[in-house]
């Protein structure tokens, strides 16, 4: 168990090491995350928690459902339901390049409580994966839930 748990605290400190800030490539704001000039809808399809052994839930046994939707003039919109309460904020969203991979780095106008990231601020960065299908939150890093997304078509 320790030595699963020392792999854990490894790969975390990895992972926060991998966003510091000379590792960053700012790409243009040409990016697009299709050849379209439409909206982009990422719903939460599975989440998973910090403690090993439990399956991760998926659908209505998530313990909330929530979107992101990004437009072509680089702003979004993320939404999440918890129960029947709702909850959005907007920003704007950039797509960064750092040493393990591509990421969206969602930028608030304040903090709030729909902001999953490791530090308080108003920053949140998720992986882009498999072919921009798919985003994983980073929030994972640092004992949050493990969240995946994947594009409406």
């Amino acid at each position: 168990m320790n030595n699963l748990l020392m792999i854990i605290g490894v790969g975390c400190l990895l992972a926060l090491n991998s966003c510091s800030e000379e590792n960053v490539n700012r790409t243009d704001s040409s990016f697009k995350l299709s050849d379209q000039e439409t909206t982009t809808v990422w719903k939460l399809v599975m989440m998973s928690g910090s403690v090993a052994g439990i399956p991760p839930a998926t659908g209505n046994d998530m313990e909330w459902q929530e979107k992101y939707i990004l437009n072509p003039d680089k702003t979004f919109i993320k939404s999440r339901t918890i129960k029947s309460n709702s909850f959005e904020e907007n920003g704007t969203y950039t797509k960064l390049t750092l040493s393990d991979g591509t990421y969206l780095e969602f930028s608030y106008p304040s903090e709030n409580d729909l902001i999953g990231n490791c530090t308080s601020d108003t920053k949140e960065l998720l992986k882009l994966e498999e072919n921009d299908t798919k985003l994983v939150g980073t929030w994972w890093a640092c004992d949050g839930p493990g969240l995946f997304y994947e594009k409406e078509l």
